[in-house]
């Protein structure tokens, strides 16, 4: 059996593979930093056998760089060693209060074993690199609201090295007293490179995630919005920006400013893959057009169509065929225009006549237009790189909206306004079991936007948001009401607005729970001895390799994780022979992590047939079930891929 890797995807040593296999003479052997041969693709060769040109050096060239953008790149692809571990739901009632009678909120996740929602809690880049494989251009439609770098927003420090511990220790969430810091002050002068350095690696790997019909829609300010295009069109490509919208979030004018009242916030709008160069690339979703009727629409015949509007029947070109005599209602006969042709074929045009679609105006005296009616064209308007406050709402929307979830507490600062996220949900054009994620998901009002929208219409869209459980302020409103984190207040925010849906519709169905993850550590034991520590006690204690304080549940994530199996899949437990054994995804993957298993189990485990089944490196019972183990498989399920850890 194969030993499962249990770690992220190294994207630089696959992409050196596929160098490598394109061009095997560029491949040579240098020193690296620390003294060691290594492999390594010899770049004069490879220029010689690209037969187009190549810019070295400091040639002049149209480029967007800045301090640093080599190592972002390098951290969008290097892999880590971690892990999603599950949290179940818990015993503490979301709307109880302590002993003190002070409000809390539970940590735990809703209709764990039903719902295809995921929130899971992280610094977001480890959590998009985890997420590569198993939702790898499954992603339909990705919004964010990252820090607009305004001064006093968080900066992430990815460093993978670093222990739990160290990274919040120096992430600039709090100095050695615990006070949490101001970050990136406009003094700094790395102001921009630091923000810079923070979004580029996460939408590097974000783009991996969407489907070739996906969007990406992300809401910045002026201070970065031209700096964000220029690196959105280094990770998605130039010729697939959508557009930039424009979001009025304000409806009244303030006086006080210096220059001019700012009324906006920009959404840039990304697709994976656009029209132009994929029949599969992204489509946008037409806006619903309500009861109005379009300006050039009417019904002055009463037609039982309804309203229609018309346009004229000549045409530019055309042949001989199609220069005839028409006769109007009046009596009247009239030939195209001098130059003209008319549009159609004197066929067509009876065709059209005898059903209705020709118009000779009021007086049956006018020359003919052709009707086109509303209910025949495209059902819904084309959107606007104008979103104002009437149609999508404003800020002040966004945060009453928090506030009555919250019995009229200010939990958050800045959410966005649910008709925003439904808004956009519909530009995307969601289909019915697409994903949604918000990877800097703050009050969760994408997650709120996506179950009004499923209440609505009977959908089934999902979502997954990642949230940094970033500590809130002792001062704030939202730490004196129990919530001690932001994460605590996304999900308490999904569970109000899932209870609050269904009692204003009781009769909708749709998934008002979510599966909570945590990122972690690796369940792997990182162990480093030289050889002279060695001993036999050592190898005793060595040969389970699986740290002690994780589940059976635990090493079952990092399992899906690794195999590419969804987190939201359905997880099925059992016991065969007294060992426990999930079952994921109606028997896509089967797996059992006790001790001892024998051969009953291993049996009634390849009965079922699994594609995968995969289980502990030691969990065998004895040699000869180890012996048996091949066999059992051979013959009773010889196609299921095995896997140890």
């Amino acid at each position: 059996m194969d030993k499962l890797k249990m770690h992220t995807p190294n994207k630089a040593e696959e992409n050196f593979k596929k160098l490598a296999a394109l061009f095997p003479n560029a491949v040579t052997e240098t020193i690296d930093e620390n003294g060691e041969v290594v492999r390594a693709i010899d770049k004069d060769v490879l220029m010689q056998e690209i037969s187009c040109t190549v810019v070295d050096g400091k040639e002049e060239r149209y480029q967007f760089t800045w301090p640093d953008k080599k190592k972002s790149i390098l951290l969008a692809n290097a892999p880590i060693n971690k892990t999603l571990r599950p949290v179940r739901e818990d015993e503490t009632v979301p709307t109880g209060a302590d002993s003190e009678g002070k409000p809390y909120c539970s940590s735990g996740s809703v209709n764990f074993d039903t719902t295809e929602n995921l929130y899971i809690e992280g610094d977001n880049l480890e959590v998009l690199k985890l997420l590569q494989e198993t939702y790898l251009g499954k992603i339909k439609m990705i919004y964010i609201d990252p820090p607009y770098n305004t001064g006093n927003d968080f900066v992430y420090e990815d460093n993978f090295a670093q222990s739990t511990a160290e990274y919040m220790a120096n992430s600039g969430q709090f100095d050695a007293e615990g006070n949490r810091l101001l970050k990136n002050l406009d003094s700094n002068g790395r102001f921009h490179t630091d923000w810079l350095n923070m979004i580029y690696p996460r939408l590097k790997v974000a783009k991996d995630l969407l489907s070739e019909d996906g969007v990406i829609f992300i809401s910045i300010d002026d201070v970065e919005v031209s700096n964000l295009r220029k690196i959105c069109d280094d990770a998605f490509g130039a010729d697939n920006f959508v557009a930039n919208l424009i979001w009025q979030k304000k409806f009244s004018r303030s006086n006080d400013s210096t220059y001019f009242s700012t009324m906006h916030d920009h959404i840039l709008c990304y697709c994976k893959a656009n029209l132009y160069s994929s029949e599969n690339g992204w489509k946008i979703g037409l806006l619903p057009r309500g009861n109005e009727i379009p300006v050039g629409y009417a019904n002055p015949d009463n037609d039982p169509r309804g309203p229609w509007t018309s346009v004229v029947l000549s045409a530019k070109s055309g042949s001989d065929s199609l220069l005839y005599e028409i006769t109007t209602p009046s009596g009247r006969k009239v030939v195209p225009p001098s130059g003209r042709f008319w549009s159609c074929s004197q066929e067509t045009f009876k065709k059209w006549n005898n059903d209705n679609r020709i118009w000779f105006g009021a007086n049956g005296d006018g020359s003919p237009r052709k009707k086109t009616f509303l209910s025949e064209v495209q059902s819904g308007l084309r959107p606007n790189t104008l979103l104002l406050q009437a149609d999508v709402g404003h800020n002040q929307e966004g945060k009453q909206e928090t506030k009555k979830l919250f019995d009229d507490i200010g939990v958050f600062d800045g959410p966005k306004p649910v008709r925003l996220l439904k808004t956009l949900a519909v530009i995307a054009n969601l289909k019915d079991d697409d994903i949604v994620m918000d990877f800097f998901s703050g009050s969760a009002t994408t997650a709120h936007a996506v179950m009004q929208l499923n209440a609505e219409d009977g959908g089934h869209r999902k979502f997954i948001m990642v949230q940094l459980p970033e500590e809130t302020d002792e001062k704030s409103e939202a730490y004196k009401a129990g919530y001690k984190n932001i994460c605590e207040i996304g999900k308490e925010r999904i569970r109000r607005a899932a209870r609050k849906i269904k009692e204003e519709k009781p009769d909708a169905k749709f998934d008002g729970g979510f599966r909570v993850l945590k990122c972690d550590t690796s369940n792997m034991k990182d162990v480093y001895y030289s050889p002279a520590d060695f001993d036999m006690n050592l190898l005793d204690m060595m040969a389970d390799n699986i740290k002690e304080d994780r589940t059976p549940e635990d090493l079952l994530f990092q399992v899906m994780l690794d195999l590419g199996v969804e987190l939201s899949s359905k997880i099925e437990e059992s016991t065969i022979a007294g060992k426990k054994v999930f079952d994921v995804a109606d028997g896509f993957l089967i797996a059992c992590f006790d001790k001892d298993v024998n051969d009953e189990t291993i049996k009634a485990i390849a009965q079922k047939q699994p594609y995968y089944f995969v289980m502990r490196d030691s969990s065998l019972a004895s040699d000869s079930v180890a012996t048996n183990f091949e066999q059992i498989f051979a013959t009773y399920s010889p196609d299921t891929v095995r896997k140890v850890l």
